[in-house]
């Protein structure tokens, strides 16, 4: 049977572990879904109902709460002589002393008022506490709803009540008390009354959750949702009939029950894990894990000793053989390139360092050609025929006053015009002798290392961006605005090689911003100390690039612009980042939205700090 079973296995070596893993898996899952749904379905239901039993009981605690508080404060004005005696007799005094706006904002009431027996009102106030003013209008509508109510029914007997009225489109409070003495004797002269205007926004506080005022129902109303339970709950008028309802969602969330949920669902994965983990080992070991060890370990022998043999296994006929013969053919063909690569690596290597010199060269030489052009094309301030006739005026002896000082005004504003002129240029021939020494540090440098990794040093990387900076300002005809950093940041780099990665990017900058045909433009450089790297950001706002073509940007020969060959510069200047172990990241947000390059080095103060 054993030998049976062995033979009816499927002979791929996918099919064996997917047809053990169904099974075990759909045990698994069995197991697990009977065991959640025993216990999350009731406790989900019984967690639910408390919940929202919870919202409801606290909801009608808060509304009572309100109601009681304006209750207690017109029990005290009820249960008073002095309020027994303003019923028999009003007097002024009185009001301006217990009836006054002071009185109300520190009951915290908007509206108060004096009623005889037969509904007829003694005085009424509303107020707003907060700005501390009358409304009229709201002190007519307690004076109407005064009118319409049945106080001795609202009060139920007791002496004094609590209940929620309507006035117009506000929802008040109401707290009623009959008129007796202090001791509770006498017959009562009449009612006092006061009203505290109730919103959702109290109510949103006082219970934590956003609530709104809905119209009335007399019952409480829950409506489960999909995420969030909605519970309407009344609030009772002086009949016990609703004149509206607090209306609020809370979420269903049961962090018990969902903890509980969590604790049943890792038992079971981890049960079911360890049973398929238990089933797979053997398996998975005998089938997959030693053919795979013994490749491993040919491939570590290749690594290691670089000798590209072959690998000797048993034939198989399930993926791991084809991995084999698979493994073998690559080895094959590796060992074929590796010898054409040996015969082109000199050759190209050689040359790519030569056009990536005289790339270099050529954008240092820019500068000199076109301070060199603006000289030659530059007409003289003045003329020298019109100095000497203006200086062989003045040598005449009888030249009227007038006349001689307006040659000498000429004459100071020509000399002052040659030299200025002559101070420009000299500023000019710096640029250019600058460029030109530039030019001689990059031969210089590439005559001593050739061949060799760059020396790394420290280096300030804001001088080296403002000499670039210079330079770049003379390498075309546009107008190009540059902004950087002032203060000295120290980067571990080859001074030389870096300088000419920047000069190439801000070239680079030049030509897209040319490229814009705004006639100018700007570049701006931010350097930023990153833990044990340095990151100098260079920004332009010319042409950008699409993004799309940012994986291939730092190819050989790839180029932005169609009219221009080469493409030679970012693919240097990428792979002389690398040489000083650094990097190069150049970033568009497209077509017209300008570029981004950002460099990233070693911190010299931290090599320094590390060293020491």
């Amino acid at each position: 049977m054993a030998l049976t079973a062995r033979l009816r296995l499927p002979r791929s070596l996918g099919a064996k572990l997917v047809l053990i893993l169904t099974g075990v898996g759909l045990l698994g899952a069995t197991a697990l879904t009977l065991l959640l749904a025993t216990v999350i379905t009731p406790n989900f239901n019984r967690l639910e109902r408390d919940a929202v039993a919870a919202h409801v009981a606290r909801t009608r605690a808060v509304v009572e709460d309100l109601a009681s508080k304006v209750e207690n404060a017109v029990r005290d004005y009820g249960d008073w002589n002095e309020s027994w005696d303003y019923m028999a007799a009003p007097s002024r005094a009185f009001e301006e002393e217990s009836f006054s706006t002071l009185a109300m904002v520190n009951l915290d009431v908007n509206g108060m008022a004096y009623v005889r027996p037969d509904r007829s009102v003694v005085i009424a106030r509303w107020i707003d506490v907060g700005r501390q003013i009358e409304l009229p209008a709201m002190r007519g509508a307690l004076v109407d709803a005064i009118r319409r109510l049945d106080l001795d029914k609202a009060l139920h007997g007791r002496s004094s009540a609590g209940f929620y009225l309507k006035l117009g489109d506000r929802l008040a409070a109401i707290g009623v008390a009959r008129v007796r003495r202090s001791d509770g004797s006498g017959n009562p002269r009449g009612y006092v009354l006061m009203a505290r205007t109730i919103t959702s926004a109290q109510l949103g506080t006082l219970l934590q959750i956003e609530t709104h005022l809905a119209a009335p129902a007399d019952d409480v109303t829950v409506t489960p949702g999909a995420s969030r339970t909605h519970i309407a709950v009344p609030i009772a008028g002086p009949d016990g009939h609703a004149v509206a309802t607090v209306a609020y969602a809370v979420p269903r969330d049961l962090s018990t029950l969902g903890k509980r949920m969590l604790i049943l669902a890792v038992l079971g994965s981890s049960l079911l894990l360890a049973v398929v983990l238990l089933v797979l080992r053997r398996m998975i070991t005998r089938l997959v894990l030693r053919p795979l060890h013994r490749v491993e370990r040919h491939m570590g022998v290749v690594r290691n000793s670089g000798d590209l043999g072959l690998l000797t296994e048993s034939p198989r006929d399930d993926e791991i053989g084809s991995l084999v013969t698979s493994f073998n053919s690559m080895l094959r063909q590796l060992k074929d390139l590796r010898e054409q690569l040996e015969v082109q690596s000199f050759t190209l290597g050689r040359s790519e360092s030569a056009v990536a010199v005289m790339h270099n060269v050529r954008n240092a030489l820019n500068p000199v050609t076109t301070v060199l052009s603006q000289g030659l094309d530059r007409p003289a301030a003045i003329e020298r025929a019109t100095i000497d006739r203006a200086l062989a005026e003045l040598a005449d002896s009888g030249l009227p006053v007038e006349r001689r000082i307006k040659l000498l005004a000429f004459l100071t504003a020509a000399f002052e015009a040659v030299e200025r002129e002559r101070a420009d240029r000299r500023d000019q021939l710096g640029v250019g002798r600058a460029a030109l020494r530039q030019v001689l540090e990059i031969i210089g440098e590439q005559q001593e290392a050739a061949n060799e990794r760059p020396a790394l040093a420290s280096c300030d990387i804001s001088e080296i961006v403002a000499q670039n900076a210079t330079i770049a300002r003379y390498s075309g005809e546009n107008s190009v605005a540059f902004s950087f950093p002032s203060r000295p940041h120290l980067v571990l780099a080859n001074r030389v090689i870096l300088s000419q990665v920047v000069g190439n990017l801000f070239a680079n900058a030049a030509e897209a911003i040319a490229a814009a045909g705004r006639g100018g433009g700007s570049i701006a450089v931010s350097v930023q100390q990153k833990g044990e790297r340095t990151e100098i950001l260079i920004r332009d706002d010319g042409e950008g690039f699409d993004p799309a073509q940012t994986p291939i940007l730092f190819q050989r020969g790839f180029s932005t612009r169609a009219h221009k060959s080469g493409g030679l510069g970012l693919h240097w200047c990428a792979n002389s980042m690398l040489a000083m172990d650094g990097t190069l990241e150049l970033v568009s947000d497209g077509k017209g939205m300008g570029a981004r390059a950002m460099l990233t080095l070693g911190s010299a103060a931290v090599a320094e700090n590390l060293a020491a």
